[in-house]
């Protein structure tokens, strides 16, 4: 490999934590969390020791409370019994050589009574139902409507705050290396940001400013736990997954980075061109740019890349790291395929969320397919 093409693999300091390359293994719902209690377990640990490659292993999506569960099976990190799970996982992760970040979960409106507490509404920063989103919350239930969801009162919100304080608390407890907060892809934070979502007339919503305020408490309450340099922010800033929109994604997220900035974080991944829906065809450049611009600590681009973009795109400055999702599902050791321009294994999409070993610890390394 030239010079160019070997910067996927170069080392990267990412705030204070020393990555042996540039690929990162991108949040990913599994729903194979034990039950009862949505627990990490033994099968959890080999998967991700599986990955443990990677430069950094990013935790599925993991909520700080009952109220911030959306899916069945999804775990949790607000119980001792979750944060001895993820303590077996982050365990794995290091014996293996990896690193692992958790990423911090609330789900807001995405959810239903039957995954609530006292079956009651899910909560978002507006009563506004969004539509054609659904959630499964049972083995059985396939995929159920959501229903409208209540708007969170203003004194409601320092208790969530402290949810996400509590779940980084509870991450270093659990061993991992750092944190993720998750503020994308139409969950609690990114209904904050958002217009399309938030249609408060108070504090919270209406400006720019005010939609931030609540995700930048946040922030603030988990660097009261870690320091910002193991701390990272998850975006999608034309994503239309969860029926989200912004009505000008550029000087919104432009300003979400500049405060991300002033914050003193180690990085913002952005979810450029979500397998899940996005607003733009192909990647949102200016948005990019606008946050290039404001933000100098790492950006993670993550928006399907193949290997070869990754590498132009690294090369070219427009990401610093790139997040996988489908391929490291795949390939654990997506890393030395990589390294080697090696054939990749095709995911089984029927296999993605529930279920067991099937498609998720089974799938062969190179060295076992030769």
């Amino acid at each position: 490999m030239t010079n160019g093409d070997n910067v996927l693999f170069e080392p990267f300091t990412l705030g204070d934590l020393e990555l042996p390359n540039r690929i990162i293994m991108a949040p990913l719902t599994r729903a194979r969390a034990s039950q009862p209690g949505d627990v990490p377990s033994d099968m959890n640990a080999r998967y991700y020791a599986q990955r443990a490659s990677a430069g950094l292993i990013i935790s599925e999506a993991t909520q700080v409370s009952q109220q911030g569960q959306g899916y069945a099976y999804t775990p949790g990190i607000y119980t001792p019994e979750q944060i001895a799970g993820w303590r077996k996982v982050t365990d794995a992760v290091h014996a293996a050589g990896g690193r692992m970040h958790a990423q911090l979960w609330h789900v807001g409106r995405i959810s239903h009574p039957e995954l609530q507490p006292g079956g009651e509404l899910p909560v978002g920063p507006s009563a506004i139902k969004p539509e054609g989103s659904q959630v499964f919350i049972s083995a059985d239930s396939g995929m159920v409507d959501i229903p409208t969801p209540r708007a969170l009162e203003a004194d409601e919100l320092p208790g969530i705050v402290e949810q996400y304080r509590q779940g980084a608390e509870n991450a270093r407890e659990a061993g991992f290396d750092g944190i993720e907060i998750h503020a994308a892809n139409g969950y609690l934070l990114d209904q904050f940001i958002k217009s399309g979502s938030n249609h408060r007339t108070d504090d919270y919503g209406g400006s720019v400013e005010n939609r931030l305020r609540f995700p930048m408490m946040v922030v603030e309450a988990v660097k009261q736990v870690w320091p910002a340099a193991r701390i990272g922010i998850r975006v999608s800033p034309t994503g239309s997954f969860n029926s989200m929109f912004d009505a000008d994604p550029h000087t919104t997220f432009r300003a979400l980075a500049r405060k991300v900035q002033e914050a003193g974080l180690a990085y913002i991944e952005v979810v450029e061109d979500s397998f899940q829906g996005n607003h733009e065809n192909g990647r949102p450049e200016s948005v990019i740019d606008a946050i290039r611009e404001e933000f100098t600590g790492a950006y993670i681009g993550n928006g399907a890349y193949s290997r070869n973009e990754a590498i132009e795109r690294i090369n070219a400055g427009r990401c610093d790291l790139a997040s996988f999702g489908r391929p490291i599902i795949a390939n654990p050791d997506l890393v030395e395929r990589f390294r080697q321009d090696a054939p990749l294994n095709e995911w089984d999409a029927s296999t993605f969320y529930g279920g067991d070993e099937r498609g998720y610890t089974d799938y062969p390394t190179l060295a076992e397919s030769q």
